[in-house]
């Protein structure tokens, strides 16, 4: 009908989080920092106060109660623990009408079972964010049930892009993402202490290496989204005939150091699909 076209307009669109954890807290933060929604169109509730100061301190309304977030919002956020969603979706589950847009941030809960526990006509999305989130860098990929249309997918990606990189994608690789992405962020973090620790190794203070680290990620990174380059082009660019970086590069293939990598995309992919059947 026409309401989604007027929920296109910030000011109308009110947004309730059932679930107020660390990744909740990074989207509202994006949101807010990008002018999307105001803080006072914006509801949270958790079983405790722990989580909710934080959205307090936001300027973000909070309740413990989670048909209130539903009665009271459009758009609907659930972000509870995977084992808790099944109970939660049975309380809420009389308040939730056709105007309801529900998108899912739980690990490993799909899209068959939301709809299977939800009314059969509710507008569900899902979506899988990353830590970075919480920086307005994060990567997120998301999906669309059968009710849900261009307008809610639309309403999703212009609110999500605030907090970074989002594509939609069929559900089966939501798994793959959260092998590559949610996963993928700790073995960057890995490489970042190894790279600073090299450093150290050879004489640099260890607070400037891993500085030094960051910048040095971050700027490859940025490279990368900005020329559209292969990352093997990229890397050819820096490599000097006989110069330091091949002398480097040759000690990362002797470490299997790609093989290792793609290993590990490999195996949190495989128990992302595992703790999706449980």
């Amino acid at each position: 009908g026409a309401w989604p076209r007027a929920a296109m307009e910030a000011s109308e669109l009110w947004v309730g989080f059932v679930g107020a954890g660390r990744m909740a807290g990074g989207l509202v933060r994006g949101l807010l920092q990008a002018g999307k929604v105001p803080a006072s169109n914006i509801l949270a509730s958790a079983p405790s106060d722990k989580n909710l100061d934080a959205w307090r301190e936001l300027g973000c309304r909070t309740t413990h109660c989670n048909l209130e977030v539903v009665h009271r919002s459009t758009l609907v956020f659930l972000a509870t623990k995977p084992h808790i969603l099944p109970g939660v979706l049975e309380e809420i589950r009389p308040a939730v009408g056709p105007h309801h847009i529900v998108v899912s941030l739980v690990a490993g809960v799909t899209i068959q079972t939301l709809q299977r526990l939800l009314p059969p006509w509710t507008k569900v999305l899902r979506i899988m964010p990353n830590l970075p989130c919480v920086v307005q860098a994060g990567a997120m990929v998301f999906s669309r049930g059968s009710n849900a249309g261009d307008e809610e997918a639309a309403l999703l990606k212009s609110l999500l892009s605030s907090c970074g990189l989002c594509e939609e994608v069929p559900e089966s690789y939501i798994d793959i993402h959260t092998g590559l992405s949610g996963s993928g962020v700790a073995y960057v973090y890995l490489f970042a202490e190894a790279l600073a620790e090299g450093a150290v190794k050879m004489g640099m203070p260890g607070a400037l290496a891993s500085r030094i680290a960051a910048q040095t990620l971050l700027g490859a990174a940025k490279m990368l989204l900005e020329t559209g380059e292969h990352p093997a082009k990229l890397r050819g660019d820096v490599c000097t005939p006989g110069g330091t970086t091949i002398y480097a590069l040759h000690q990362l293939e002797k470490g299997a150091l790609r093989a290792t990598v793609m290993n590990a995309v490999e195996a949190a992919t495989n128990r992302a699909c595992d703790m999706a059947k449980d």
